[in-house]
């Protein structure tokens, strides 16, 4: 009788076993294929970071290129001397445009004026600062012919250099793909993320040319 019983209490602890084998391998599966799914949702997420931060770059820098005409932005990375502290222009005064040719700042504190002025002088963008005691004004001549080309010229390099930025997010991001495969993703679903990273791809290497193109015509309008 002990061996009867013995024998039905080891069999059904086998049948146990063999039991939460099979979950394992199969619950265990499909867990591996959710964790692989969460891994390419990470790497489509980061690349199209890694692209917008491009774009972002890109049109900081496009700001900076003056197009000839008056704008705030222009004097967007000076910084002066405030209470031993470097500050941003815009921190310390009111920066205006009055017309298509000129731009205006007035100094929160009368004090600030030479302050500032150095400050726009020593950026070297081409401006001379000129003040009637209370408000600091800049003129911005218009651009020869010769100026506005080398200007599109240089939005040109701007623009490739945002195009090569996302060509290697796209490539980083393939990469990680392709590893994931050889951990066991399989190879359609590694084909479509890759379909996804190039459609990123292209999607914004168009906002890129559009960011070119409206600059270009923006410096080439008189």
């Amino acid at each position: 009788l002990f061996l009867i019983v013995f024998t039905i209490n080891y069999v059904k602890k086998f049948n146990e076993l063999i039991f939460f084998l099979y979950l394992l391998t199969v619950h265990g599966w499909k867990f591996r294929v959710y964790l692989m799914h969460e891994e390419v949702e990470f790497v489509l997420g980061h690349c199209e970071e890694r692209m917008e931060a491009a774009i972002e770059h890109l049109e900081k820098e496009l700001l900076h290129i003056r197009a000839g005409k008056a704008s705030p932005a222009m004097l967007d990375g000076i910084q002066v001397e405030y209470y031993g502290s470097m500050t941003p222009l815009s921190q310390v005064s009111n920066v205006s445009t009055p017309d298509a040719r000129s731009v205006a700042i007035q100094p929160w504190e009368k004090g600030l004026i030479p302050v500032i002025e150095k400050a726009i002088m020593s950026a070297n963008l081409g401006f001379n600062p000129d003040n009637n005691g209370e408000i600091i004004r800049i003129n911005i001549p218009v651009l020869t012919e010769e100026r506005r080309k080398i200007l599109v010229k240089q939005v040109h390099e701007e623009g490739e250099t945002a195009k090569i930025s996302t060509r290697t997010s796209r490539k980083e991001a393939n990469d990680s793909l392709k590893k994931l495969q050889k951990e066991g993703l399989s190879e359609d679903l590694e084909k479509d993320a890759e379909a996804e990273v190039q459609k990123l791809t292209t999607a914004f290497g168009k906002k890129i040319e559009d960011l070119v193109e409206a600059k270009e015509k923006d410096i080439m309008t008189i």
